[in-house]
């Protein structure tokens, strides 16, 4: 009988562990959950509208998972003055336009930064 008790339990243990981790899952394949350090509630910021766009660029981006982490890589590019940017997560790229000249190795390393990797950068 104890055999069967502690079978038991140990089943109920396993099935509480196996139904957190399935709903942790939903969440991060629908892009609400934070799988990239965020919380899933960051808003994404728009791309600035630039009075002169002097150069547009297609940047290849591996390691972007789901909804958030598409609109960390759009947040973090916008930040940058002189930079308007939207990141395509189904793609893996952003397309990024500058009001002003800004050097690939910058762009590099803000996406790099975030932990995700830039394949390329190509002029569009």
């Amino acid at each position: 009988m104890g055999g069967t008790a502690s079978t038991i339990i140990i089943v109920i243990i396993l099935a509480v562990i196996l139904f957190f981790a399935v709903k942790s899952s939903i969440s991060h394949f629908r892009g609400e959950g934070g799988c990239c350090g965020g919380s899933g509630k960051e808003k994404r910021i728009k791309p600035a509208k630039l009075d002169n766009v002097i150069a547009s660029k297609r940047v290849k981006i591996k390691g972007m998972r789901c909804e958030n982490c598409n609109i960390r890589v759009q947040n973090a590019l916008n930040r940058v003055e002189g930079i308007s940017a939207k990141v395509n997560g189904e793609r893996q790229e952003a397309v990024v336009q500058m009001g002003r000249e800004i050097d690939d190795s910058e762009i590099r390393k803000i996406i790099d930064n975030l932990g995700y990797n830039v394949e390329s950068i190509e002029n569009l």
